[in-house]
């Protein structure tokens, strides 16, 4: 099969969203209140068995690792009174060393969730009744190095094409790094 060039997409240190425009639209992203009014909270770090030994939660697994503790499908408000409860039992007892996260179900968080236990963070979620992949980049592999985020105005071809197993890739054609460039 010959490969069929999408046209040139940009590569965001964040990740990448793939769907349908009508599905694009619709997304919502970090800062969007979730449309089912639920939200995860998690928490992670130094003081986390003591934590989890005074709340409780979950150990949330994702793949490779054991992940962080925590609540999933909380209502809002609910959620917001957890980690407002340990964030302050944080500051009254350490001062630092343990995260709490709230992540509302809005589309960039359900996305991430529906690539938890994918080892390359990869998750479809349906978005504007159209099915949108999402692609979430390990932290060590963000867009810095080949400098295609959005505000750089870089794009990259982009082209599906079939694999040696007969599925199909999406592949991005990135330039070699070059280390002269550094400076400019």
């Amino acid at each position: 099969m010959v490969p069929v060039r999408l046209g040139d997409l940009p590569v965001d240190r964040c990740g990448m969203v793939i769907g349908d425009a009508s599905g694009l639209d619709a997304w919502t992203g970090m800062n969007d209140e979730p449309a089912d009014g639920l939200a995860d909270v998690t928490y992670w770090g130094r003081y986390e068995d003591d934590a989890h030994a005074q709340f409780g939660g979950e150990r949330i697994a994702q793949c490779g690792v054991d992940g962080p503790h925590g609540w999933l499908d909380l209502p809002l408000a609910e959620a917001a009174a957890r980690a407002a409860e340990l964030t302050a039992w944080r500051d009254r007892v350490h001062g630092k060393g343990l995260m709490v996260s709230i992540d509302k179900h809005n589309d960039f968080n359900r996305f991430r969730r529906a690539g938890w236990h994918h080892p390359l963070h990869v998750g479809a979620i349906e978005v504007g009744g159209c099915k949108v992949l999402g692609i979430e980049w390990d932290q060590g592999d963000h867009s810095i190095r080949h400098r295609g985020e959005r505000d750089s105005g870089q794009v990259y071809p982009v082209a599906l094409e079939a694999d040696a197993a007969g599925g199909m890739v999406l592949r991005w054609t990135i330039p070699p790094y070059d280390f002269d460039d550094e400076d400019e």
